[in-house]
């Protein structure tokens, strides 16, 4: 039993070997949908509750002379979290045998909060963020109407203050159930 374990083990060991090498040697590459599917799981360095793809960081997933590109837009020019989100990614793609990673900024058109998927909007909910007002002016560094709290629902809330824990979020309290909360501002 346990040399049929081992012997179970090494055949494992080597078919992986194998399938890297292969990448490594410009073996089979992914499918883009494939690509895709494993970028909905690098999850953003400031707010991990919610994928790069999640919050439409991820423009492009494409293959370029051997190699999967990537084209990432950052929530803003400034963001310090664009050199670890790239990073990210490339590790994610690598990890799965992908040897040859391009990741390319692209900053026209500029990120917008329209670009959050309805999921993510939900998943930043249930972690206590508020989720862009819809419709709120692109650009605003205040929200256009009422801000819902992540934790109650109410609608009775107020902005503390501009700057939240990163620079895209503002920090807000409910009158209602007295929590503080972030807001993701709109853009």
């Amino acid at each position: 039993m346990a040399s049929a374990l081992s012997s179970r083990r090494c055949l494992v060991i080597a078919v992986r070997a194998v399938e890297k090498s292969d990448a490594a040697i410009g073996g089979p590459a992914p499918s883009i949908d494939l690509v895709w599917r494993w970028l909905e799981n690098v999850p953003d360095p400031e707010i991990p509750v919610v994928s790069v793809v999640d919050l439409g960081i991820v423009r492009d997933v494409r293959a370029d002379a051997g190699a999967v590109v990537v084209t990432v837009t950052p929530t803003y020019s400034g963001c310090p979290a664009t050199a670890v989100i790239s990073l990210d990614i490339e590790n994610a793609l690598r990890a799965r045998g992908v040897e040859n990673v391009r990741v390319e900024t692209r900053l026209s058109p500029a990120w917008t909060t329209a670009w959050i998927t309805d999921h993510a909007r939900d998943k930043l909910k249930k972690y206590g963020i508020a989720p862009p007002v819809e419709g709120a002016c692109v650009g605003a560094m205040k929200a256009a109407g009422p801000v819902a709290c992540p934790r109650c629902g109410s609608e009775n809330t107020a902005e503390i203050s501009r700057f939240g824990s990163t620079p895209c979020k503002a920090h807000w309290r409910c009158n209602d159930c007295l929590e503080p909360f972030d807001y993701f501002k709109s853009f």
